[in-house]
């Protein structure tokens, strides 16, 4: 449990800072728990041994079987929402149940992220920007929702900023991770842009970007900028910690973008990070700049 917790400190963004409220900051711990934990049987990260299969009621060899895994994780998470053969197995869904009760959260965004890591296992590359942005809405989506419902600032505004600004955060992160993605054997750069910008997927396994990939990683961080833009009004309709928690969002996929336009969008020595300082001066810029409202 705290191996998978341990990875948010590898985040864009700051995952429940200490400046937030208990409740909240346990709420988005036990959100970013799940959320980390079904990316990992959905990319094969687990700890090796089969533990989390054991917790989860399989045998532990069933810890390489990734559908197998989705499928009992999808089971507990029903218990955590009042099934009826018990409580939930995994501790990490233990620590979410208290949450959704507290917060009446919905089943759907949970869902959601169980989906997206499925479809992990089907679809490997993605021929056009809308069968990304819809890969989105099961993946990224879902944790911006869940972040207002347990602020209790949801509303229909609200999450279509949010929407954007997570769809931007998960497309800056394929970015980053285009080498480690091709390694797994996936693409997350639309095939159509790929096209256009002549990239073959023999060229996002070099050592170092050519001309044609730089362009092409450029042409989506602006992508990734603009829906930026699109939802940081967001943070200014909040107030108080939650806007310098939501400035950290924006402001984390906008100093990982400017890191990557540093490296002259060359992604594939590795994903090139922001600094510490780098990121602080973006959050400010951001709460300088959002317009307030309300």
């Amino acid at each position: 449990m705290s191996a998978t917790l341990d990875k948010a400190a590898e985040e864009n963004f700051p995952v429940a800072p200490v400046f937030l409220p208990r409740a909240w900051r346990d709420g988005l711990t036990a959100v970013y728990g799940y959320a980390r934990l079904v990316d990992d049987i959905g990319d094969g990260d687990l700890a090796p041994g089969g533990h989390d299969a054991v917790l989860l009621g399989l045998d532990p060899a069933a810890v390489d079987d990734r559908p197998a895994m989705l499928d009992a994780l999808e089971a507990d998470l029903h218990r955590v929402f009042g099934g009826t053969d018990g409580p939930p197995r995994h501790p990490l869904l233990q620590a979410l149940r208290p949450v959704v009760r507290a917060h009446d959260l919905t089943p759907e965004p949970f869902l959601g992220l169980i989906e997206a890591n499925r479809q992990d296992q089907r679809v490997t590359r993605y021929e056009t920007y809308a069968d990304l942005v819809g890969y989105c809405e099961l993946s990224a989506n879902p944790v911006g929702r869940l972040v207002l419902s347990l602020t209790g600032t949801s509303t229909p505004e609200r999450v279509r900023r949010s929407d954007a600004v997570c769809t931007a955060l998960q497309i800056v992160e394929h970015i980053q991770d285009v080498a480690e993605d091709l390694g797994r054997d996936r693409i997350y750069l639309p095939a159509e842009d790929m096209r256009r910008f002549h990239v073959t997927e023999a060229e996002l396994a070099a050592p170092s970007a050519g001309a044609s990939v730089r362009s092409l990683i450029a042409f989506e961080a602006e992508r990734a900028r603009e829906l930026l833009n699109e939802g940081t009004p967001l943070v200014g309709s909040v107030h108080g910690r939650l806007r310098l928690l939501l400035a950290g969002f924006v402001g984390g996929g906008r100093a990982a973008l400017r890191a990557v336009t540093a490296a002259g969008f060359d992604v594939l020595p590795g994903p090139p990070k922001p600094t510490k300082s780098g990121l602080l001066r973006e959050v400010a810029a951001v709460l300088r700049t959002a317009p307030r409202k309300g």
